[in-house]
């Protein structure tokens, strides 16, 4: 799945209907890590903006939530809302990457981790596992 052209950084978000979790990494190194969570209010679109021209990132790499056996539900079509709401808001490529159990090994991280930990910090690691996904299957060689 080539980024065509390679931006410097890509932002993943891990999309709730209260919270966005937000990760990003370098191209170059391909290192996710945790960035923000950001509340779905007014200001939602400006602080992803920010943040978007904070990291120079070019594409946005969007959790796609599927059943267990990988059949749309009810939060497939609220998140697929959010990408044509998103795709009016930047310009730049957005992609999606299934997110299947995100949210529940990085809950599980953190309990192992024995440190308080809230909502957001979950959904912050559960975007960087959906750009670690992301990254595993993309192929520099074809864009």
């Amino acid at each position: 799945m080539p980024i065509t052209p390679e931006p410097e950084a890509v932002i993943a978000l891990d999309v709730g209907d209260k919270r966005v979790g937000v990760a990003t990494a370098s191209m170059a190194a391909r290192l996710p890590r945790p960035l923000a969570t950001l509340d779905r209010g007014d200001g939602f679109l400006a602080e992803l903006q920010r943040l978007l021209e904070a990291e120079s990132a070019g594409a946005i790499i969007v959790g796609l939530p599927r059943g267990l056996e990988g059949q749309p539900t009810e939060q497939t079509a609220r998140t697929e809302a959010f990408i044509t709401q998103l795709k009016e808001a930047v310009d730049m490529p957005i992609y999606t990457q299934d997110e299947a159990l995100t949210s529940q090994k990085a809950e599980a991280e953190l309990d192992a981790r024995g440190t308080p930990y809230n909502r957001g910090d979950i959904d912050a690691l559960a975007a960087t596992y959906i750009l670690e996904d992301f990254l595993a299957g993309y192929n520099r060689e074809s864009s």
